[in-house]
């Protein structure tokens, strides 16, 4: 007999709670883990106790769902709780991903946990690609990252942010004198931001052209982008294409 998956209900809401864990009670291939009310009690216990599936408020105290999923790079086994109505629901595009729309009636409620039984045992890629699709323009929307480091979470305007550059399986985002750290690859970022602020000029880095002073050729094939605070980054060939296309 495999292990059943297990939950995580996050909801401010205590009725709400109280009859997802209700319409849950039949459902003997599930276990509840743990229930929070708020989106910074949500990121702990994810990043601690990494739940299968998670029913996940989008309004909640704190960090909002959407932030919930940016901070801890959660990509799938998600199905969002709302009591938004149809129309204000078109400001998050979550078409491609399944929510249940409050009062919860029991029927939708099982629809959307086959739904999601099934992408858990595909691993699907294009649930994956829609929750970063919509944690972009969530991103775009506000102007501002959620990052989550040593234990602290951090708002960070995009518009302070000077350079991202990749390390290992995270990245360091250059924002304002200050250093943040992010679980995500550089290419993850690459996607969650403006591609016409922010351009890959070489593989470990991502540049915002207001940072930019010039470029400058340093050695026979080589160029380094000049930043307004001192700072210098090297520029690949490809990078430095790109950068010729954004600064015509």
């Amino acid at each position: 007999m495999s292990k059943p998956l297990r939950v995580v209900i996050a909801d401010d809401e205590n009725l709400a709670r109280m009859l997802i864990k209700e319409y849950l009670r039949p459902h003997t291939d599930l276990e509840i883990i743990a229930e929070c009310e708020t989106g910074t009690a949500a990121v702990n216990i994810i990043e601690t106790e990494r739940p299968d599936l998670l029913f996940l408020d989008i309004q909640m105290p704190e960090l909002t769902g959407l932030e919930v999923l940016e901070v801890t790079g959660r990509l799938n086994g998600v199905i969002f709780t709302t009591a938004y109505d149809q129309y204000a629901l078109k400001a998050f595009d979550l078409h491609a991903i399944d929510y249940l729309l409050k009062p919860i009636s029991q029927k939708r409620f099982n629809e959307a946990l086959e739904k999601a039984k099934k992408l858990l045992s595909m691993n699907a890629l294009e649930d994956a690609n829609n929750i970063r699709k919509i944690i972009a323009r969530n991103t775009d929307k506000n102007q501002q990252l959620q990052i989550r480091d040593r234990g602290q979470i951090y708002t960070v305007p995009i518009s302070s942010i000077d350079y991202i550059k990749a390390e290992d399986d995270y990245v360091l985002i250059h924002a304002a004198g200050q250093v943040r750290m992010k679980t995500q690859t550089l290419s993850d970022m690459e996607e969650q931001l403006n591609c016409t602020t922010f351009v890959r000029i070489h593989r470990s880095y991502l540049l915002n052209l207001k940072a930019l002073k010039c470029i400058e050729r340093q050695g026979k094939d080589s160029m380094v982008a000049t930043l307004l605070n001192g700072e210098k980054l090297p520029v690949s060939r490809s990078g430095y294409e790109r950068l010729k296309l954004c600064l015509v």
